[in-house]
């Protein structure tokens, strides 16, 4: 399955002294590309949680190659793993301007009945979409 991708201008508050971003912003990176991924397939959080479904990450790994600094143009690049089943699986990099991985990383989210708390298969309208 192809990347989706999104860029983002790295913020002055992302990064630490150095100007270097700090590593914990990575995983907000990795969501903003995961939300765009889902909403260019035509689905968003917000519509499955209104529908009963919560996508909670239940897996981060995040491999750091190189830095990404202040008012760097950065590019995440999203990508479905596997067909999903009661889990969906993503795998990122995330490149700079001259196209140079600065990170590699994977997620796996769950997903979950908002009432029961329990993990159920995905939804019959999100695999017909997946499969489209």
């Amino acid at each position: 399955m192809k990347f989706e991708e999104i860029q983002i201008r790295v913020r002055y508050g992302e990064t630490d002294q150095m100007g270097v971003v700090y590593h914990g912003n990575y995983a907000l990176y990795l969501e903003m590309g995961r939300i765009e991924w889902l909403r260019k397939l035509g689905v968003s959080y917000k519509s499955m949680e209104e529908e009963g479904i919560m996508l909670p990450v239940v897996s981060l790994n995040i491999n750091y190659k190189k830095s990404a600094g202040y008012d760097d143009i950065i590019k995440v690049k999203t990508k479905l793993k596997n067909k999903p089943s009661a889990k969906i699986e993503f795998e990122y990099e995330i490149t700079n301007e001259a196209d140079e991985i600065l990170t590699t990383a994977s997620t796996v989210l769950v997903f979950v009945d908002k009432k029961t708390n329990r993990p159920v298969r995905a939804p019959e309208y999100f695999m017909r979409l997946i499969e489209a």
